[in-house]
């Protein structure tokens, strides 16, 4: 459902489901509140009442129904209706790497996201991801990403600019008609063959509530990997993130014998499978923070840069039919602390 107030601050609303009403979902059985002031108190448990009233305020959280009618705190709850309000968000810390236009067209735009910033508002970036910069640099209050990457991982990320065809591009992404590539620079193991790739993972993986690791699991494999190895790597950050990495991970250090450059085309997409299906292959990436041991880094040290890159996007547009193909234009190491060495323009190749 399309909320009624427009973003603010390149910050879409927030929408909240009463409970009661005819149709399925998840408070349908739940008593409906007298009034909405009432619900919201019950819902919102750390708001204070002046808080609550700043909500349903014009100008505070423009509090309103599905169809944009204002709406205030003693006004009856419609049972089972959607309401929308825009939230306070406090002031974030700048993530101090620029975002790269790839290709843009009337209907999509393609980046390279800096390794650190978060694809869309989750937690505690919410002005500081891919999403809302560039709805307030760009002036373009439809943009929406129509995948994700993990804030760690670097490279492209697609944006749909017009509500009219999202869905036809949201849908290659959840059928799985988008070929996407991955590129890693991996820690390799004394003694570790070549010879070992190509190959498949293909295992099943988990996540417990309140963990950020994810694991391999026994069970019917809800996720596959392919591998290939592309050759030796080498890892050119500044000494100072090297040797971050270095500590970050007991595997890595900056010997370019032992770092090897491994390239991955998920065939499905769960949250950290690239980086748990190399670690359970004894290849961990270089500065990854979660595998093969939790470092619980802080989110502003940039010194420790995970070194995965989504390195291209291919598909059929549902549009037109036309092949479309992104690449791009990072290092395994990126460029997010120095000017960009290109002029931003349409890929040629789309």
């Amino acid at each position: 459902m399309r909320s009624p107030l427009p973003p603010r601050e390149g910050i879409s609303a927030a929408r909240l489901r009463a409970p009661g009403g005819p149709q399925t979902h998840a408070h349908a059985a739940d008593p409906v509140p007298a009034t909405v002031g009432a619900w919201l108190s019950a819902v919102l448990l750390g708001a204070s009442a002046a808080e609550r009233a700043e909500l349903a305020h014009p100008t505070g959280g423009a509090l309103c129904d599905e169809s944009g009618r204002p709406v205030g705190l003693s006004d009856p709850v419609i049972p089972g209706g959607f309401y929308f309000f825009h939230r306070p968000v406090p002031a974030e810390a700048r993530i101090p790497f620029p975002i790269r236009t790839v290709h843009e067209d009337a209907e999509l735009l393609v980046i390279d996201k800096p390794a650190f910033l978060a694809s869309t508002p989750n937690g505690r970036f919410v002005r500081e991801c891919a999403v809302t910069r560039l709805r307030v640099e760009r002036d373009e209050q439809d943009l929406v990403a129509i995948h994700r990457l993990d804030r760690v991982t670097s490279g492209l990320l697609v944006l749909s600019r017009r509500p009219a065809t999202r869905g036809a591009y949201q849908r290659l992404f959840q059928e799985r008609r988008v070929h996407k590539s991955y590129r890693a620079l991996v820690v390799l193991p004394a003694g570790w063959d070549p010879v070992l790739l190509p190959a498949e993972r293909a295992s099943r993986l988990d996540k417990e509530p309140g963990t950020r690791a994810v694991l391999e699991v026994p069970g019917e494999p809800n996720a596959l990997t392919r591998l290939a190895y592309a050759g030796p790597g080498e890892c050119t950050c500044a000494p100072a993130d090297a040797d971050a990495n270095a500590h970050a991970n007991a595997h890595a250090n900056a010997d370019t014998r032992r770092l090897g450059v491994i390239d991955l085309e998920p065939v499905t997409g769960r949250t950290h499978q690239l980086r748990v299906h190399l670690n359970a292959l004894g290849l961990p990436i270089l500065g990854d923070p979660i595998y093969p041991e939790d470092l619980a880094p802080d989110p502003y040290d940039f010194r420790r840069r995970l070194h995965l890159l989504a390195r291209r996007i291919e598909f059929e547009d549902p549009l037109t039919g036309r092949p479309r193909r992104f690449d791009s234009r990072l290092g395994l190491c990126g460029d997010e602390g120095r000017a960009s060495p290109w002029v931003e323009e349409s890929s040629p190749r789309a």
